[in-house]
């Protein structure tokens, strides 16, 4: 039985993960974590989560609940994502971590830690997304420079981070799949007296509004002809479900970064 603690536990995300580990053979409930102000500290997980009493209340005692557990399921921020690796790395034991919007420098320390412990990291856990990487790297490969990539990601009007870290995997993947650097090409903004789209650029738009779970289209436009490849979510269950496939998958593997596609088999 795996020993699972979820960060974020009175959150939408970290409640339905919640949710579906008490649905989930093979893995356990053991901790539950919030921030040192949040109003939930001292109550029992499953009723804020609205499963019912589990007999487990939120703690913002990292250090303790990861002690107990044998893998950490993290959606926060990167900067608190960074604080709960370096526990997890302390007690030896496993994360997953959805957190997005990592700066360069903070993907290296995720790096750096996760050198020492197993650890899946994705920003989109949802199953349909991670088949969607792997058909836009086909397309990609397939149209060549002979299409335009461009694509539109859209979220609820909370989302903190822009672009989404779905949409910059998408473009990163399609961008690799045609020789080219994302840094370079990618653009993220257009206004104005823009000038002929350039024949590298790679668009990435973003839109908010509403309660948008997330939706993700990315086209290839060629000369007569254009292929959109589109993933839509409607329910946060779709990303917890992949988070406690992972936490199931990475228990007891060898330290190192993973991903989704590992745990997929897709690669």
């Amino acid at each position: 039985m795996v020993k699972a603690a979820v960060t974020g536990a009175a959150g939408r995300m970290g409640a339905r993960i919640i949710s579906v580990i008490g649905d989930t053979e093979g893995i356990e409930l053991v901790g539950a974590i919030e921030h040192s102000e949040h109003y939930a500290l001292g109550q029992d997980a499953g009723e804020v989560a609205g499963v019912g009493k589990l007999g487990i209340e939120i703690s913002s005692d990292v250090d303790a609940v990861v002690k107990k557990a044998d893998v950490l399921i993290d959606f926060t921020f990167p900067d608190v994502t960074i604080e709960n690796l370096a526990v997890v790395s302390k007690h030896k034991k496993s994360a997953v971590i959805g957190s997005t919007g990592f700066s360069g420098a903070e993907m290296e320390e995720v790096k750096k830690i996760a050198s020492n412990i197993s650890c899946i990291i994705a920003p989109n856990m949802s199953i349909g997304v991670n088949l969607m990487l792997k058909l836009v790297a086909e397309a990609a490969r397939t149209l060549g420079d002979d299409f335009d990539i461009e694509m539109v990601e859209t979220h609820h009007k909370l989302k903190k981070d822009a672009p989404s870290g779905t949409a910059m995997k998408l473009a990163e993947v399609a961008a690799d799949a045609v020789g080219r650097n994302l840094s370079e090409v990618g653009v993220f903004e257009r206004f104005g007296m823009t000038g002929a789209r350039g024949k590298k650029e790679i668009g990435v738009q973003t839109l908010r509004g509403g309660d948008v779970v997330g939706d993700h289209t990315v086209y290839f436009y060629g000369t007569g002809e254009r292929l959109e490849i589109t993933h839509r979510a409607t329910s946060r269950d779709t990303f917890a479900t992949g988070a406690v496939k992972g936490a199931l998958w990475i228990s007891g593997k060898a330290p190192g970064l993973y991903d989704m596609q590992d745990v997929l088999g897709l690669k």
